[in-house]
């Protein structure tokens, strides 16, 4: 450990790193009962804490090393580091990524003169192709983790930390890829203050030093999920492992839904968009935090990483407000006749409905996907569920369903054979409770709603798409009703989507 302090102490991190603000979350701290400080290593000039290692490691290179060029192995945050570097210190720099690399990373690494490699579909397939490049080209590898030179650049976070905050600490929260990030860290604070828990946290599908913590070695996972690219990772290196073995309290796993909750509560805090694996820190917080009870307790995560793709930023919405219990949804069967939608939303009461998806399929029954924004978590999705089974209204629960959330909300649909009199609609709602209400109270009792699709982007108003069955003789009363609802709308009976996926008639 002493070798890590001294290597720590006089890293050359600071030519090119910022020493990063720890700055408190009010919002969050109120609601976990705790203060919650966050660690801004998004706020380097890379936009990642990658820098630092990067840079000390290249910074000790020899000058004829420098001139032979560099090289290295990345999913992108370690790739901009070793770019930046290189180009302050005048070496040419190769850089081998993984074809699935989110294109804001490939694009930054371009822009500091990096020669860019895009080689297999994840980090282990880079590595091996870049060290065969090593052999046959001489150049030296910067390897992104596992390497005490890297680490203790990594370490210079930890260092900050103590000196920002010489205040008790009850934990630091580390997200976990190869190692480089939580060893150094560690290194320094369990030195200096062993008293403050080191936590990793990892995505559930690239648990590898959860998985070699608990089996006592490295182990070699089958497969790694993307999306903390940042993170995804087969194998943990063997020196961060054995660094981890002495000084890691736990590592704490957590879903993908809870990184993109976690997304939402540093953007709500700070106003900032964090890389999935940016967030990891502060998902495995909010866990540790519902497991233990902790209240009172001073609680650091660090923000690795800003990276993101801006197309990426849909799906962490879509699944944010399920990662934080803020949404339920529900499958739920009521009969196939008049008026039977409206009880069902009249049941449900003046709740927000965040999605619905409906279409006709028999005589007998309606299937319905709905989506419904919670106020108070899981106790209030079960008194929703409870509610409507109390009415007769066969449930199912899929709000942890991952074909549900990714695929079925999306399909639910299609031509409804032997319907009658089918119009379709499109309107603009008020996005506020008790609008859906209003539009199916105003109905004739006969018309009946066959196709619903509603879903909350977060407007002002929501855009639905309706279709009821209304006889050629009771359109113009129809027309009257809608024009009386005041809601925006326009008829799309004759769009050739509705012909071609939706009507009856195909």
């Amino acid at each position: 450990m002493h070798d890590y302090i001294k290597k720590i102490l006089t890293a050359h991190v600071y030519d090119v790193a910022i020493e990063s603000p720890l700055e408190a979350m009010s919002r969050l701290s109120r609601r976990l009962n705790n203060r919650v400080l966050l660690k801004r290593e998004d706020l380097q000039p890379v936009f990642s804490f990658k820098l630092r290692g990067a840079y000390n490691k290249i910074a000790q290179l020899p000058r004829e090393a420098l001139d032979k060029g560099i090289l290295c192995a990345s999913a992108g945050n370690h790739a901009q580091g070793v770019a930046l570097a290189a180009q302050k210190l005048g070496a040419k720099a190769t850089i081998v990524m993984p074809r699935t690399t989110p294109a804001i990373k490939i694009q930054a690494v371009r822009d500091r003169g990096g020669r860019i490699v895009l080689f297999g579909d994840t980090y282990d397939e880079a590595y091996q192709h870049a060290r065969q490049l090593e052999a046959e080209k001489g150049m030296v590898f910067i390897h992104p983790y596992d390497d005490p030179d890297v680490i203790a650049g990594q370490g210079t976070i930890g260092m900050e930390i103590l000196r920002q905050h010489p205040d008790p600490i009850e934990a630091i929260f580390i997200a976990v890829g190869g190692g480089g990030l939580i060893a150094g860290v560690a290194a320094y604070v369990k030195f200096l203050r062993p008293d403050i828990r080191i936590i990793g946290v990892e995505p559930d599908d690239a648990a590898s030093m959860h998985e070699a913590l608990k089996q006592g070695q490295r182990v070699m996972l089958d497969q790694v999920g993307i999306f903390a690219d940042g993170v995804a990772v087969r194998q943990v290196g063997e020196e961060t492992f054995r660094l981890a073995q002495q000084l890691v309290d736990e590592v704490i796993v957590v879903s993908t839904d809870q990184i993109c909750a976690a997304i939402k509560d540093i953007f709500d805090d700070t106003r900032s968009i964090a890389e999935p694996a940016g967030a990891l820190g502060i998902a495995g917080m909010k866990k540790y935090v519902e497991r233990t009870g902790v209240t009172g307790a001073n609680l650091i995560a660090i923000n690795c990483g800003a990276n993101i793709n801006f197309d990426r930023l849909r799906h962490v919405a879509e699944r944010a407000a399920l990662g934080e219990q803020g949404e339920a949804l529900l499958a739920v069967t009521i009969p196939e006749q008049p008026g039977s939608f409206r009880r069902f939303c009249q049941t449900i009461g003046k709740r927000a409905i965040t999605e619905f998806n409906y279409r006709y399929a028999d005589s007998r029954q309606a299937q319905v996907f709905a989506g419904i924004h919670l106020n108070e978590g899981e106790d209030e999705k079960n008194r929703i569920i409870d509610a409507l089974r109390e009415q007769g209204y066969p449930v199912l629960d899929m709000s942890d369903n991952e074909m549900a959330k990714l695929h079925v909300r999306y399909m639910v649909g299609g031509h409804a054979p032997g319907i009658q009199d089918e119009i379709l609609y499109r309107f603009e709602f008020p996005e506020r409770p008790g609008a859906l209400l209003k539009f199916l109270t105003g109905m004739a009792h006969d018309w009946n709603i066959s196709l619903f699709h509603y879903r909350n982007h977060g407007s002002d108003h929501g855009r639905v798409l309706v279709g009821i069955q209304v006889p050629p003789t009771e359109r113009t009363k129809f027309q009257h009703y809608i024009r009386q609802l005041g809601y925006p709308y326009c008829e799309e009976t004759d769009n050739p989507a509705y012909r071609l996926f939706l009507d009856n008639r195909g």
